[in-house]
């Protein structure tokens, strides 16, 4: 019995400090104090305490707790085994919160971090993360090591934003740097534990942009001067995004064969920068409604200039600027406003309504995917039940008369 770890009176040869550590059994052990004079040879002068230990094989290396009690110990003991197995417990990491962070942000900013398509992140979304990181991660976690968060303290965090005023999607967004920091550190093997998986996120009940009829677009260009409305015509018309319809030169358009080139976006601190993705850079057509204006804007536009859209100055317009003058137009004619992102909106509209290829119209969209315009588009898709089912029983009326036949 000298020899069995599971005997409560077997000391550890290799301990050190064979006075304050004893094992009770298996994979817990009894520790008194490094200053406590007696330990297991004489009186006791502290609280000894219970550090129950499992091992870790994928991180190979042991996870341990303290607690006062040993009931308390063996009971994290068998929860840990419990989670060690589903893949819910990991090792402790070196790395803290703060450090993961500042090295991702430093990294994303140089391309050495990209997107899930392999896309570098634009300079807008990682100085939109780095502030996520700064004003809600940092002072939240920022002090603890990646292994210490779980996925319960993540979730409180979740839930204190959500008793706010803070709107379910700026929620949602200030857990995405937490996402990749994650994501990264798995991917490089150190952690293994994901604690922003299964979360449950505040649901967005907002009602769906405004998407504007064709006769209040009409009302809307209608009540701006030359460049303004060839802005917001291009915006409707061709559903370019505000840095795509900025960064947007002549060399771009192509009048004969009606077609214009999205191949740039503006960002207002990095300059010129490539699209949101790859499937950004894209050719959309040019409709008769917007060529006469893009003609009438050349023959008007006067300097040097590359871009179509250009201030006084030739340079890229400033969009708060456009967004003041024009609101302010239409509140005088009585108009109810429109934001670009709503111009973008009201395009995919018109083309839906227009019978436009839903596949067409996802790439002149500039969306990664087929299944990004149908989950924001759907809705507006034509038909209805009574529809629906009219066509089911014309499909199937037809098939059972010819087997008849």
């Amino acid at each position: 019995m000298l020899n069995d770890p599971t005997d409560p009176n077997w000391r550890n040869p290799r301990n050190k400090h064979p006075k304050r550590t004893r094992t009770v059994e298996t994979g817990i052990y009894l520790r008194h104090s490094s200053r406590c004079e007696g330990g297991f040879d004489g009186p006791c002068h502290c609280h000894p305490t219970y550090q129950a230990q499992v091992h870790s094989a994928k991180d190979r290396k042991p996870v341990r707790k303290t607690f006062r009690t040993l009931p308390e110990a063996r009971r994290w003991r068998h929860r840990a085994k419990e989670a060690l197995r589903k893949g819910e417990l990991s090792a402790p990491s070196s790395i803290f919160l703060r450090d993961a962070a500042a090295q991702w942000v430093k990294d994303a900013e140089a391309g050495v971090v990209r997107t899930r398509s392999g896309e570098p992140y634009k300079p807008s979304a990682v100085r939109g993360y780095d502030a996520s990181i700064r004003t809600h991660l940092i002072p939240e976690f920022g002090h603890l090591r990646l292994s210490a968060i779980t996925r319960k303290r993540v979730q409180e965090l979740v839930d204190k934003l959500s008793r706010t005023d803070m709107a379910p999607a700026t929620v949602a967004n200030a857990i995405i740097p937490l996402r990749v920091i994650y994501r990264r550190a798995i991917d490089r093997e150190e952690i293994y534990v994901n604690p922003t998986e299964r979360l449950k996120l505040p649901r967005d009940r907002r009602t769906r942009e405004r998407i504007a009829e064709p006769r209040e677009v009409e009302a809307l260009l209608g009540a701006l001067d030359d460049r303004h409305r060839l802005i917001w015509t291009l915006a409707i018309y061709t559903g370019l995004r505000k840095g795509e319809l900025q960064a947007l030169r002549w060399e771009n358009i192509d009048l004969e064969a009606g077609i214009l080139k999205v191949e740039h976006s503006l960002d207002p601190k990095a300059g010129l920068v490539s699209p949101k993705s790859e499937s950004g850079r894209r050719r959309v057509p040019i409709p008769q409604v917007l060529a006469p204006e893009l003609v009438a804007h050349m023959a008007r536009q006067s300097g040097d200039t590359e871009f179509v859209l250009a201030n006084s100055k030739g340079n890229p317009f400033n969009g708060s600027n456009v967004y003041r003058v024009s609101h302010r137009e239409w509140a005088r004619a009585g108009l109810k406003p429109l934001g670009f992102h709503e111009a973008r909106h009201t395009y995919a509209s018109f083309m839906i309504a227009a019978g436009a290829n839903l596949k067409a119209l996802s790439a002149y969209m500039g969306h990664s995917s087929i299944l990004v315009t149908i989950d924001r588009y759907g809705h507006l898709m034509p038909g209805n039940e009574k529809e629906a089912a009219n066509l089911l029983d014309a499909f199937v009326l037809k098939h059972a008369s010819v087997g008849a036949a």
